[in-house]
């Protein structure tokens, strides 16, 4: 049996937000085992004018090779209605990205790790931070709390309510 790997993945909705982040939870839970599961995120929609999305990142533990990864995640997004025949930027039902994979960098199995995205969205970085403050990124080797202080982007992201199999996953300020 192979070792085991830290995987982070992003989780994005803007459509049916509760019902499909609670749907890819579910799933990630009864493939992987126990998540960790960072709090959700309320953001405006990046690159195009949508309705607001809900983000997260969820830790988990496999043996899995980042390419059967990918194509479950693909198939996921797909069971649940993600079109792939849209634009880039617009509403999706469910987008499920490999932020890292252990401390990997560089191209395996056709994916770029870590994902870019990390220090370049709110929504991602955020949450990362949260979930795994001391953690570092792969390529610069800064951990994910220092990266999140420093961050300079105007994007708005807030938390908010949510539960998942009965349990709070994520509290709105206040």
């Amino acid at each position: 049996m192979a070792d085991r790997v830290r995987v982070y993945v992003s989780i994005g909705t803007n459509i049916h937000r509760r019902r499909h982040v609670s749907a890819a939870l579910d799933a990630l839970a009864d493939t992987f085992g126990e998540l960790r599961i960072s709090p959700v995120y309320e953001s405006e929609a990046v690159g195009f004018d949508g309705a607001p999305f809900y983000n997260l990142v969820v830790g988990l533990d496999t043996d899995w090779p980042v390419g059967r990864l990918s194509r479950y995640f693909k198939q996921l997004e797909a069971d649940h209605g993600r079109r792939r025949d849209v634009p880039r930027f617009s509403a999706r039902t469910l987008d499920l990205d490999i932020l890292t994979y252990g401390q990997a960098a560089g191209t395996l199995d056709g994916i770029e790790l870590p994902r870019a995205e990390i220090l370049r969205n709110a929504f991602v970085l955020r949450p990362l931070a949260d979930l795994a403050p001391e953690d570092t990124h792969p390529v610069c080797g800064r951990c994910y709390r220092e990266l999140w202080r420093d961050y300079r982007e105007d994007q708005k992201l807030w938390p908010v309510d949510f539960q998942w199999r009965g349990r709070w996953v994520s509290r709105a300020a206040g």
